[in-house]
């Protein structure tokens, strides 16, 4: 079925085909009109721009719906190029996790194995937790993948094991990212850096939550360093929520500092740039 997507925001994510948009309606023929409209709001801080777009489109169409992870869909399940762009795939659905930042086990509930469907941009929340003869099957599939495999949704540290290096080693790696949102993450780390040591800095990418319950630049800063010092690219991400705190120009700068790659291994050689207060 032929459907137009009205995304809230634009993200590297989001679908690039012809029925794909991103603001107001264009002037369309009589046939195109009579499409279904899906308005897809990700963030919750997009939610008046999603409404607003929904009655905007709903103007010039008949069947105009909105909805999305900010309206607390739990993704039942999953096609390819509707919501993501080609490439990425979601193999499974919620977490065993209950972390107090996140949404998805309110959203998505406990872990749900999906049929696999191909991509090389693997998005799920937490694949590890799935059961080993569904990780198997989804390396199987990452095999035949001609592009270098990215697991942009993150890999869980706490459960990263031998067993999974050794399907890592049979499959073209792009990026490997795991999460250090709490200190306690950095020993998890610690452990699967030597896992890890045969994999080039540039491929291990960390995402670190900053700024949640009140954390302050210090230990935010002294985080994102051991992580550093453990083999793997931070990409720090500023908390936005219930209790978030104000986005001060001294936490952009750190942000700035510590979410481009190419920037951090710059300052490699010199680790005294590496403190935001250089």
């Amino acid at each position: 079925m032929e459907l137009i997507r009205v995304f809230a925001r634009k993200t590297k994510w989001t679908p690039t085909d012809p029925l794909a948009f991103f603001s107001d309606p264009p002037l369309f023929s009589e046939k195109i009109t009579d499409l279904p409209v899906h308005i897809s709001v990700t963030f919750t801080w997009d939610i008046p721009e999603g409404i607003r777009l929904y009655h905007s489109w709903k103007r010039y169409f008949k069947r105009v719906r909105i909805g999305g992870p900010a309206f607390g869909d739990p993704g039942n399940g999953f096609v390819p190029g509707r919501y993501l762009k080609e490439g990425v795939t979601i193999t499974s659905r919620g977490c065993i996790r209950k972390c107090p930042w996140c949404f998805v086990p309110q959203r998505e509930g406990k872990i749900r194995e999906l049929p696999i469907k191909p991509g090389h941009i693997i998005q799920d929340n937490n694949l590890l937790a799935c059961s080993k003869k569904h990780i198997e099957e989804v390396f199987e599939m990452l095999q035949d993948q001609r592009h270098p495999v990215k697991f942009s949704g993150g890999l869980d540290a706490r459960l990263f094991n031998e067993w999974h290096m050794k399907l890592m080693e049979k499959i073209k790696i792009g990026e490997l990212w795991f999460a250090c949102d709490t200190p306690d993450m950095i020993r998890h780390l610690k452990r699967i850096s030597g896992i890890l040591k045969g994999i080039p800095l540039n491929k291990k990418r960390c995402y670190v939550l900053v700024g949640f319950n009140g954390e302050s630049l210090y230990k935010a800063e002294r985080r994102l360093n051991q992580v550093f010092e453990l083999g793997f690219l931070p990409f720090a991400q500023f908390y936005r929520g219930p209790g978030e705190q104000p986005k001060t120009r001294e936490w952009i700068k750190l942000l700035k500092k510590w979410c481009r790659p190419a920037a951090i291994k710059a300052r490699r050689e010199n680790p005294s740039q590496l403190s935001f207060l250089n």
